[in-house]
Formats: C-alpha cells, structure tokens, sequence
C-alpha cells in the first residue's frame, strides 16, 4: 500500500473517475480537479478530495500548494474531435493552454512524475502500416490530435530541460462504464444506450472505419503500472486489433437483441479511416498487457447500460 498523493485532473469524468478509485483502492491519497463540464458529481470517489475547477484557472496554482501532490495523472481535455473542428480556440485552449499551466504548477511544486493522457486514434493521423507503433509518423487529422500532441512536445521540453520525468499513454479507443451515452463521442456507450431505447444508430460513413477498442480497466491498469515505471517516454495503450463500426453495431446487436438497422450518414471531418495500436513498448518496459476481451469488456458495459435504463 501506497501514501502517496495524487491530483487527478479529469477525476470526475469517465476514465478519470475509475482511475481514482483504483488508486484509493491501492492506498493512494487522492486530489481531484475537474470542472465537471463533461465529469459528473455521482462519479467522484467520496474518499478523494474535490476541486471544482477548470485546468486553465490561475487558481489551480493554490490547489497545488495547498495540496503538495507527488504524482499528477493528466486526464482533463476537450475529447471530442467533432467539436475540435468546429471550435479549435476553445480544443487549444483547454488541451494545449490548459495542460501547460497544469505542466507548470508541476514544476514548481516539485512533482516527482505526470502521467498524461494522449489519443493515439487522433494523433498519428491516417496510419502508414497497421498496427501502429510510438514511431510512426504523427500527422493528426483534426485540431484535437495537433493539441494532444503539441502537450506531448511539452513535456518533452520540460523533461529535458527541467527534469521533469513524465510519461505518455496514447489510448486507443477506450470504452465501458461510466462513459457518457450523450456525448458525440463514444460508439459503445452511444449505440448500446440507442439500442435499448428502441432508436436507430448513427454509422457515419459505409461502416467498414474501424477503431482499436481498449476497456477502460486496462487503461486504467497501465496507468497504475506507470506511476513506477517508465520514465521521460510515450506508449501506446490498445489492443492491435481493428473492430469496424459496423462490427461494433453487429456484435451489441446481437448482445442485447436489437432487431432494427443503422442509419448511415456521411463521413465526419477529421475522422481517419482505419486505426490499431502496436503496444509491445507498454508491455516490456510497464509490465502491461490487455485483459478485456472486446466480448468480455461489451458484456460488462451492457450491464452498465441496462441499469442506466
């Protein structure tokens, strides 16, 4: 067991929020900072100290001398790159200006690591070779993978020049409970709330885009395993498996039953076709590797969603 303190920004969103509990549950004492603009009150692990606050607020300053944490996870964002495109100030200001005032208050209070939270669906753009790996070639797509890799530059920039020992988790496509089915992001949660209220999904697109689907418990675990290992690096966090949307609809069809049919609408800007993640770096340098079967991780989210109904 661990006594170390922890500030989990985001803690009141959706990876956030499992994040907290698992480190609770190993003897973390845990700070969370959200603004609950997209995290939600019934979230937040009453054994973990609140702040309601946005990342971008000269406050957060007091927050960190206030609290002194040794460890931040990084995980509040503007997530949804449909909303990046529309409004790219506001994607710039909470991801990239937002991250570098939490990036200096790490600084100045002396924070042992950060662990940040990247996209790798959003931030290598259109994938070269498949799956792919840390080294492949970074072209994002929409202004939500440039500001998730501009942070990534950052931290770099601090970790060389100020010692600040970080590391970077590109998630794939993360999915289970507590994921928000009202969002514009996240098909699982969308399509399975959708289908057990009778309405007809969305597939943007012929249905053959696919994305790597990682459950949440796994993210979760690899952030775990990085608060002690890794240092100054960035690692993928999927599955290397590529699941379509029209798979996705197929196989929650099938689990809960639905008869109907998907609607098919136009592709979104700044979407890629295809995507899955290489991990082998995350396994042998963290000790990670996923548990959740797609099929095990559905069944559970479904679970989540019936109770929800």
């Amino acid at each position: 067991m661990s006594n170390k303190k922890v500030m989990v920004t985001g803690g009141a969103g959706f990876i956030g929020s499992h994040l907290v509990d698992a480190m609770i549950n190993n003897g973390y004492e845990v700070v969370i900072v959200d603004n609950l603009s997209t995290g939600f009150k019934k979230n937040i692990n009453p054994k973990a100290k609140f702040f309601k606050m946005d990342i971008c607020d000269k406050k957060l300053t007091d927050v960190f001398r206030m609290e002194r944490p040794q460890i931040v996870c990084h995980h509040a964002a503007q997530t949804v790159v449909t909303r990046s495109m529309s409004d790219p100030v506001f994607d710039a200001k909470q991801n990239i200006l937002g991250s570098i005032n939490v990036l200096l208050n790490c600084t100045e209070s002396n924070v042992s690591k950060l662990i940040y939270a990247s996209s790798g669906g959003a931030v290598y753009g259109e994938p070269q070779y498949r799956p792919v790996d840390e080294n492949h070639p970074i072209n994002p797509l929409s202004p939500y993978g440039i500001s998730k890799h501009v942070v990534e530059h950052y931290l770099q920039l601090y970790g060389t020049e100020l010692g600040l020992d970080y590391v970077v988790l590109r998630y794939a496509n993360v999915y289970g409970s507590r994921q928000n089915p009202k969002a514009e992001a996240g098909v699982v949660a969308i399509f399975a709330m959708q289908m057990l209220g009778g309405k007809q999904p969305v597939i943007y697109g012929s249905g053959d885009k696919t994305r790597d689907y990682v459950h949440v418990s796994d993210v979760v675990a690899a952030n775990l395993l990085a608060l002690n290992k890794g240092r100054q690096a960035i690692y993928n966090i999927g599955t290397g498996i590529e699941t379509s949307d029209q798979q996705m609809f197929d196989t929650l069809a099938h689990l809960l039953r639905y008869k109907g049919h998907p609607q098919y609408a136009p592709v979104r800007k700044g979407e890629i076709s295809r995507i899955s993640l290489e991990c082998k770096n995350a396994q042998s340098v963290l000790g990670w590797q996923p548990r959740f079967s797609l099929k095990d991780g559905l069944a559970q989210a479904i679970n989540y969603y019936r109770d929800l109904c």
